[in-house]
């Protein structure tokens, strides 16, 4: 009987026909649940979706370009160097950077170097007793030079091996303090950014509308007073980022100028402007405070009076500037306004399966809803209560399949 029953009801489903009927049902409980979750969908759909993620809108990514100009001079006096003035095609390197500029800030030079021979900067490998200790042609990873095989004196009471290399060695142990070019936080950088959102066909540059050659001769970046400046101090920069510029100075760094695009082009073209923070990109852990800072090494070639080659090594220090550029724009559009509106009406349907499945399984007078909610049509035309338990729960499933159905299709 149970089979028999069981395909009765496998029939009933595959070839009947429903149709909804419109049942009231005056039961506050169900009703504050159904108008509650309504609620919190629409309120969901309205506040989120529309209004946060703007889901009725097309997106497209922002494109751009970079240049910068850097400005200032800084004049200095060293013994080894004396009176200098650092201009700006010294302390600038490379001159052109892709998105990014590095501003010198420390040096340790060493001068006069030629090919020659030499003792090695003294270590755990390169100290000797003998010539036995060097090896003629070795080379050592972190080492200056090529042994030549012999074990020199390098001062009164320590010997190294002899190598091949451009003499005199430099020695980077005593990092210059305060930094040589410490004033360089008075520089200033004019930033050039020229954006496109190819998609909506909309196109933009930093410098607005209002900025004016004589605005530009005499303004400087500053969150209250001139926020859309595109000049900006490096000083400025360095310590909006979190950091103390003296201290950068010293061993260098990496500041990020983060350009933010973000647009909505349903308001004028006016509104949409460029908004500029600033943060430190490097690693300033200080549990795990290996190789920190930033430089590197190049050299100034020359001939001497013996037209000698010769060379100044210079390992610098300073601090690289990224111009990160990003940004979404949006725009009204039909295709994600009618996807959206679509999910949000079949949430709401939602709704009433939960509230079926509620009045069906919780309610005291489930049964009495159960005989008016499924009714089955003869052929006779004589209506007729459908109250099994397994039916109504075999109905059940089969609403919240077809419903999970169409909302994956969505």
């Amino acid at each position: 009987m149970g089979c028999k029953n069981c395909c009765s009801i496998c029939l009933q489903c595959l070839f009947g026909y429903e149709t909804n009927v419109m049942l009231v049902i005056n039961n506050k409980g169900v009703g504050a649940l159904f108008r509650l979750i309504q609620f919190m969908i629409i309120a969901y759909v309205a506040v989120y979706v529309c209004w946060i993620q703007r889901a009725y809108q097309d997106t497209d990514s922002v494109i751009s370009s970079v240049s910068t100009k850097v400005k200032g001079n800084i004049l200095t006096n060293t013994s080894i160097e004396g009176v200098h003035v650092w201009d700006v095609p010294e302390y600038v390197i490379p001159p052109q950077g892709e998105k990014s500029f590095f501003v010198l800030t420390n040096v340790i030079p060493t001068p006069g170097q030629t090919q020659s021979k030499c003792p090695e900067i003294p270590s755990e490998v390169t100290k000797c007793e003998s010539d036995s200790d060097c090896i003629e042609g070795h080379t050592e990873v972190h080492g200056n030079g090529v042994q030549t095989g012999h074990c020199v004196q390098y001062s009164d009471t320590i010997k190294t091996c002899e190598v091949h290399a451009w003499c005199p060695l430099e020695n980077d142990t005593i990092i210059p303090k305060p930094a040589l070019l410490g004033a360089a936080e008075h520089f200033t950088v004019l930033i050039k950014n020229n954006i496109q959102y190819p998609k909506f066909n909309f196109r933009k540059r930093n410098l607005l509308h209002h900025i004016n050659s004589t605005y530009l001769k005499n303004c400087t970046f500053d969150r209250k007073t001139d926020p859309h400046c595109p000049i900006f101090r490096l000083g400025h920069m360095v310590t909006e980022a979190g950091e103390d510029f003296s201290v950068m100075a010293l061993k260098g760094g990496i500041i990020g100028i983060l350009i933010d695009w973000n647009c909505d082009l349903e308001f004028p073209e006016r509104f949409c402007i460029p908004k500029y923070s600033f943060s430190r990109l490097d690693n300033k852990n200080p549990e795990n405070n290996v190789a920190p800072g930033y430089n590197f090494r190049f050299a100034k070639y020359y001939k001497n009076n013996k037209s000698i080659e010769t060379r100044t090594l210079i390992k610098a220090f300073g601090i690289r500037f990224d111009v990160i550029v990003f940004g979404m724009a949006g725009k009204f559009n039909i295709v994600p306004t009618i996807v959206n509106l679509g999910a949000a009406l079949a949430c709401l349907s939602l709704v009433t399966a939960i509230c079926d499945w509620v009045m069906l399984t919780c309610m005291k007078d489930r049964d009495q809803y159960a005989k008016r909610k499924f009714i089955h049509l003869n052929q006779n035309g004589d209506s007729v209560p459908l109250v099994s338990k397994s039916f109504k729960q075999f109905i059940l499933y089969v609403h919240f399949f077809f419903f999970y159905a169409k909302l994956d299709l969505l």
